[in-house]
């Protein structure tokens, strides 16, 4: 399963707390390119294929990005999009009560009348980019730390509350960092956030294979939920993939139009040693030990497997690509090979005066920047971590507050004019609260915290004083109002005034711990994001020159940004251990790999339309299209502009195209339009929905 955390994720920060390179594809298929810089030579030379300016707008027109972590796609002209399961897993939770498990059985409808709204989902399509690197230069020239992060902060405000036109209701705008700084472009995005929930299967058939199968292969899987986009009360009218019923064939040339959430393959070798020594331990030692206590608390009734088991879901799945990212970062030579091409760099730029003085010693101020933030991450990480859930949204109300009583130039990126519709809709949305589920897994929080800080750190003190953390974590978890959404919204519209006013337990809370939160986060901002950003800016326009330099002029794409990228390559299998893996698998395969168990029971709906289905029906493939976290709910798209799949994960070697690319060994996994038509006819007795797939419209 490909997904990542949402955009506000503390864990997302984490990861991303290093630059985005550029890389030169040196294979054929490789490459998440942005759609204003496609490989049209080598789309071309190796497949014969130009995509025409018209093609591209068209298959722009008809992405979409859920802001949760996902890709999605149009796929009829009545707002009909297509993503997996596992991208609206929170949206089938939160529709879920204590009659209907949505997430776990389903969810299904005969009529318009019958869609539901997802609560606090967004939906954007984009709508231009601009290159800003120009604008970026001249407000951070001359500038470093702490002057350098207000700079960028200011122009970055400004360009996004110009992008939106005094409409942040109608349009998302981000600045994105490309070629590690070496560009900056502003994404425009049009905004939806009436998303309503059509079908989803059950999840037995969605995770069919469950943990064991998760980035393996063969899969025999229907990820897959059907949404809706409204706007004024109607179904919106797009442009949309029209879906071709029998998939691709073996060795066909496809398209995935997703967002990628993040890669490293353009870090230098110390920001890799950095994930593999700092980073990455502590994800994986946080998501193990929330991954056991997420299991014992499911163990104590089925209310609780009801209310875990998204989150348990999602945390087996982290828990499992980090630790296949690390793998590969210790048994690969990529960090000694990074080493080389780091030392070459920094030679050429010493041989020559004029470029020493254009570029400088980048590679040291990393080593330098790297250093404060192997001293800052425990504090500023494991703080983070014990900021989520309801003890976030305090921060959120607190923080929020506080930064809008500063010039929008002033704010931190998130709370710009702009970007506060965003907070308010998050804020005021319906989302189920589980009062145990939230102490077990604050307690679990500051329990960590405690351990990793020390009882006398200053941070934890602030947190627990003379009490214990599961004691903490029930008084405030029981205490707060701050689950009720209009509760939420009064702080928030009340502003500084409400918030300060507030005697709710977390407010109290975070009003104290915030003056050193804050005080943390601009030491972290300043003396390691800054010069970090600096400093990798240099390096990425040296490594361009560079290459100009030696007569390379291959096509390059930016690491993953969670943007709209295009990835191309062709349906083929690979060989592993000796055997041939073939590319695709079929309904038989399926009901011959099923145990009647768990995690390989299917459901009873299945097991009744065994004998109505075509055996040899495609169900899933494989592709060498390049893809990673984020691209989830990607479609993938033949030469005619037409849905022929929909990615849903990677086999075990894609966890290291986190780092780098192997054609040989790097698949793309996704579930056949025709599996899709069939299970809606013969097994959901959908035929409506299966109509409007066929047709492209109701």
């Amino acid at each position: 399963m490909l997904h990542i955390p949402s955009l506000r994720s503390s864990l997302f920060l984490a990861a991303s707390l290093l630059g985005l390179g550029a890389n030169t594809a040196s294979h054929a298929d490789e490459g998440m390119w942005t759609f204003d810089h496609l490989p049209i030579a080598s789309l071309q030379k190796h497949y014969q294929f130009t995509p025409t300016p018209q093609w591209t707008k068209h298959v722009i027109q008809s992405s979409a990005r859920l802001a949760e972590g996902c890709s999605a796609s149009f796929v009829s002209a009545d707002g009909l999009v297509m993503t997996n399961h596992h991208c609206a897993n929170s949206c089938l939770d939160a529709l879920s009560d204590k009659d209907h498990d949505y997430f776990r059985n389903g969810f299904y409808t005969a009529s318009l009348a019958e869609e539901r709204q997802c609560p606090a989902m967004e939906l954007d399509r984009l709508d231009s980019i601009k290159d800003v690197s120009a604008d970026i230069d001249r407000a951070t020239a001359g500038k470093s730390g702490g002057a350098y992060s207000d700079a960028r902060q200011a122009i970055e405000g400004r360009l996004t509350k110009d992008c939106v036109d005094g409409n942040p209701t109608r349009w998302r705008c981000d600045v994105v960092s490309l070629y590690h700084g070496g560009q900056t472009a502003l994404y425009r995005y049009r905004r939806y956030q009436d998303v309503r929930a059509v079908m989803a299967p059950e999840q037995d058939i969605a995770f069919f294979g469950g943990d064991p199968d998760n980035f393996n292969y063969p899969r025999y899987d229907i990820d897959l939920s059907m949404l809706r986009v409204y706007e004024n009360g109607a179904p919106v009218h797009t442009p949309y993939l029209p879906f071709n019923p029998n998939g691709p064939k073996a060795g066909e040339l496809v398209f995935t139009s997703g967002n990628p959430g993040r890669t490293q393959r353009g870090l230098s070798a110390a920001e890799l040693r950095f994930q593999r020594d700092v980073i990455n331990p502590r994800m994986i030692e946080n998501s193990t030990l929330l991954e056991g206590m997420l299991w014992q608390y499911a163990r104590q009734s089925d209310r609780h497997r009801q209310e875990s088991q998204n989150t348990f879901f999602l945390v087996q799945n982290r828990l499992k690509a980090f630790s296949g990212i690390q793998e590969s970062l210790r048994s690969s030579a990529i960090i000694a090979q990074r080493a080389q091409e780091d030392d070459a760099l920094q030679a050429w730029i010493n041989a020559d005066p004029a470029r020493l003085k254009q570029y400088g010693t980048p590679f040291r101020h990393v080593d330098e920047a790297l250093t404060q933030g192997r001293a800052l991450l425990p504090r500023y990480v494991g703080l983070r971590q014990a900021l989520r859930g309801i003890t976030g949204t305090a921060l959120t109300l607190v923080d929020g507050t506080t930064q809008r009583t500063r010039p929008d130039a002033q704010r931190l990126a998130g709370f710009h004019d702009a970007q506060l519709g965003e907070i308010e809709a998050e804020l005021g949305a319906k989302t189920p609260f589980y009062p145990e589920l939230e102490t077990a897994t604050l307690a679990l929080a500051l329990t960590t915290l405690r351990q990793q800080l020390g009882t006398d750190d200053p941070l934890v003190h602030t947190l627990l004083g003379h009490d214990d953390p599961d004691s903490v974590a029930a008084h405030l978890v029981q205490s707060t109002t701050l689950s009720d959404p209009s509760v939420r919204l009064a702080l928030w519209r009340g502003s500084s005034t409400a918030v300060n006013a507030s005697s709710d337990p977390l407010i109290v809370v975070m009003r104290r711990l915030y003056p050193a939160y804050a005080a943390l986060r601009k030491h972290f901002n300043d003396d390691v994001t800054a010069p970090l950003n600096q400093a990798n800016t240099r390096i990425a326009r040296a490594r361009l020159a560079y290459a100009q330099s030696l007569g390379k002029t291959d096509e390059r794409y930016p690491d993953a940004t969670f943007s709209p990228r295009l990835s191309y390559g062709t349906v083929t299998g690979w060989t592993q251990n000796g055997h041939t893996i073939a590319p695709f698998t079929t309904f038989e395969g399926m009901y011959q790999h099923a145990t009647g168990h768990a995690p390989f029971a299917l459901p009873q709906r299945w097991l009744d339309a065994r004998s109505a289905l075509k055996p040899d029906t495609k169900l899933d493939f494989v592709s060498t299209n390049d893809i990673v976290g984020g691209n989830s709910g990607s479609p993938v798209i033949d030469r005619n502009g037409h849905a022929v799949g929909l990615i849903f994960d990677g086999n075990l070697p894609s966890l290291a195209g986190d780092l780098y690319y192997d054609i040989t060994q790097n698949r793309a996994v996704a579930t056949d339009t025709s599996a899709i038509i069939s299970a809606l006819r013969t097994v959901y007795h959908e035929p409506t929905l299966a109509d409007e797939l066929s047709h492209g419209h109701r």
